[in-house]
């Protein structure tokens, strides 16, 4: 195993790679292809202390569009890099790490995420590239070992999971699993621009210690509202988290929605805590009609929505 790779279960506990454990695998000579969904955002994300100093923690709203690797074992020279330089990273550290030759063959990929405003977009390429080599090579899956890379690459959403879940998003680190009993319909916008998560980490550390009582309820009522089912407490509490974001980096249509937000049966509002995205949240799939006019509202303000379904319930 190279030296000072972090990976490693939930536990701790070190993986044994391939080459050291004796096994071989072959591939299996045909198409593989893995996904990996990106994120609306947040439903939350604040302050959380775990040391001495607080922890940027997220609680990130999955959503029904992916990420795809594709690889095709052939003649041809493999590519070295697959959608840029960190999933071509992601990939060298799974066969540094398990001990396999990658074959000739042809990566392609495809995402159905923005680049830059909040979608996960990068964690999703990563986790999707690991995933397709575990298939490849027929190695079973772990979640550890995918951990350990983003560890090694940068900070991440928790996209990697197939559930909610609150996670340290500097730290890699899974505070609680949150299950999959929640769910919403959403209708997103994407205002103008595009923010670099690492630039802004500073701040949002300084603004969460200038407000932390107030981040401190949003995250208890948001795990109470998971912890019982209630959809429409999640909805809440995500919108106050929303709103408190609006005191260091603010969405320019945030106080419209939030004015307007019973006229469209709308349960909250949600947004890309250092992202671009806003959106709202509502309990049911909108009809026709709520579409219709809530798209005709947004275009009002410049802008064109979309429609997803985010969560799982």
């Amino acid at each position: 195993m190279p030296v000072g790779l972090p990976f490693g279960g939930p536990d701790g506990t070190m993986l044994t790679p391939a080459r050291e454990s004796g096994e071989t695998r072959q591939p299996p000579g045909r198409t593989v292809s893995c996904v990996c969904h990106g994120a609306l955002g947040e439903l939350c994300q604040g302050p959380l202390r775990t040391g001495s100093e607080p922890d940027i923690a997220v609680v990130s709203f999955p959503v029904d569009r992916h990420s795809w690797v594709h690889f095709t074992p052939g003649t041809e020279t493999p590519n070295r890099l697959i959608l840029g330089e960190k999933t071509a990273t992601a990939a060298r550290l799974i066969l540094e790490h398990f001990g396999p030759t990658l074959p000739p063959g042809r990566w392609s990929a495809h995402s159905d995420l923005r680049v830059g405003v909040g979608t996960a977009t990068s964690t999703a390429d990563i986790v999707a590239t690991p995933r397709c080599l575990f298939r490849l090579f027929a190695l079973p899956y772990d979640t550890g070992v995918v951990l350990g890379i983003l560890t090694a690459i940068e900070r991440a959403d928790s996209v990697f999971l197939d559930e909610f879940a609150l996670y340290l998003s500097g730290r890699h680190r899974v505070i609680r699993r949150l299950g999959t009993d929640i769910g919403f319909h959403t209708a997103d916008i994407t205002e103008p621009g595009t923010v670099d998560t690492t630039t802004v980490t500073d701040l949002l550390l300084e603004h969460y210690r200038r407000h932390g009582e107030g981040y401190e309820r949003c995250l208890t009522d948001l795990l109470k509202g998971f912890a019982s089912g209630d959809s429409a407490g999640v909805a809440r509490a995500a919108t106050a988290s929303a709103a408190l974001s609006q005191n260091v980096l603010p969405k320019a249509t945030f106080d419209s929605m939030l004015t307007h937000r019973e006229r469209f049966v709308a349960d909250g509002i949600f947004v890309a805590h250092t992202g671009c995205l806003i959106g709202r949240l509502f309990p049911n799939r909108p009809g026709v009609d709520v579409e219709s006019d809530l798209s005709a509202y947004l275009h009002s303000l410049g802008h064109q929505c979309s429609f997803a379904q985010g969560g799982y319930g």
